[in-house]
């Protein structure tokens, strides 16, 4: 269906869009969606090469008797020339003492 979109059709499509959002708007909706993108793009390596690094059997087994004591937390890295949007993944749970 949107193979068959004509010529008219597309600029009619832009027209609404410029109407809707306004020129100014656009190019940080642009930039935004870029910025996402990248982020979403570098989360979805880093999963694969947890799984990755999980998925490798070890022929040694040993029981470790002692828990960890915590757990390191993962920081997403910002996008490029943004310096504000790195944040924690994971934040460690908090332990209770009774």
């Amino acid at each position: 269906m949107i193979g068959n979109l004509k010529p008219l059709e597309i600029v009619l499509i832009i027209a609404v869009i410029l109407l809707l959002f306004g020129a100014k708007k656009l190019p940080d909706m642009a930039r935004s969606l870029g910025k996402s993108a990248r982020i979403l793009k570098s989360e979805a390596k880093a999963m694969k090469k947890d799984d990755a690094a999980t998925a490798t059997p070890t022929t040694e087994t040993v029981a470790d008797p002692a828990p960890p004591q915590s757990t390191p937390t993962r920081t997403i890295q910002a996008a490029p020339g943004d310096v504000t949007s790195s944040r924690p993944v994971n934040e460690p749970k908090p332990t209770t003492q009774s």
